[in-house]
């Protein structure tokens, strides 16, 4: 009898006489069809649950960022730009996104200076903003401790990479804790999403990142944060403290709303950005914007 449903299903006869359509759900085989009960009870209970609400943030100026963009693309390439590290961590303080303190060293006695008046000891990472992961080319240095070492750093730092280190990066060094990863991909059907996961080193060996779609709410950012497999170290494991995941859903609510203010966002990442108990920081960002927003693409798909 199955096999018969399926034959007639796949041949659409099985709806009303003349509509071609399929009436009756029917599976060639029991598994296809308990998955399928699986997915729609799933969207049941999505559909069932607190619809939540996009917060009102303080401390987010989105006018004065869509001005800072405009000033940006207005001498970018068609292509568009990334912008540089000191550029990307201003837009993301206009909306409340906290990062590390960033300073920008050209030579090595820059370096040192500005490494000075932070206080020992810094982080020195290259600024080339079109590198997808520093440390796979020896792009950062941690935990120097005096100028000697500073100057060390630059020297070495310039040797590896030539031209394309674009200077450098000088960070205070912070405490540690759970690294994640935060940022927005494009997707061709649904837009910006944003996205979160296990940071570090371990993004892109275990894969374990979630996304939502825009505008994110409260139960969005709260939900996306529970999704992924590694949850559980955000909330004590094993004899670890909790950390502050209630600052986790902000940064990712304030994240929602840069990529819903400014539409010629093409991609960000901050990786990683480090939970403590004491709160949340961006080590790195990497942020490109595009010359136009896209227009409503065939694919998009205008949900409720």
């Amino acid at each position: 009898m199955a096999t018969f449903l399926a034959g007639r299903a796949a041949a659409g006869t099985l709806g009303p006489a003349g509509t071609g359509t399929s009436a009756v759900p029917a599976f060639p085989f029991p598994e296809q069809a308990v998955r399928a009960l699986g997915h729609a009870a799933r969207h049941g209970r999505w559909l069932a649950r607190a619809a939540g609400t996009v917060p009102d943030l303080p401390g987010v100026d989105a006018d004065r960022a869509r001005v800072m963009v405009r000033d940006v693309l207005e001498n970018a390439p068609a292509e568009g730009c990334w912008l540089g590290a000191g550029q990307a961590a201003e837009l993301l303080g206009v909306f409340g996104i906290p990062v590390a303190p960033t300073r920008m060293a050209g030579d090595a006695d820059e370096a040192v200076r500005v490494a000075t008046e932070i206080g020992f000891p810094v982080a020195l990472k290259t600024a080339a903003s079109g590198i997808a992961h520093k440390t796979d080319v020896g792009g950062v240095v941690l935990d120097l401790g005096s100028a000697d070492q500073v100057r060390e750093a630059f020297d070495g730092l310039a040797a590896r990479l030539g031209d394309t280190m674009a200077g450098a990066i000088v960070q205070p060094m912070i405490d540690p804790g759970l690294e994640t990863i935060v940022g927005v991909v494009q997707d061709a059907s649904f837009g910006p999403l944003v996205m979160f996961g296990l940071g570090g080193v371990a993004t892109d060996v275990l894969g374990d990142v979630a996304f939502r779609i825009l505008p994110l709410a409260d139960v969005d950012a709260s939900e996306l944060i529970r999704s992924v497999r590694a949850a559980p170290l955000l909330f004590g494991y094993r004899g670890r403290p909790a950390v502050d995941v209630a600052a986790l859903e902000v940064v990712l609510l304030r994240v929602g709303a840069l990529a819903d203010a400014i539409p010629e966002l093409s991609e960000l990442d901050l990786n990683p950005v480090v939970v403590s108990e004491r709160g949340v920081v961006a080590l790195d960002v990497k942020l490109r914007l595009r010359t136009g927003a896209p227009g409503p693409g065939p694919l998009w798909r205008r949900l409720p």
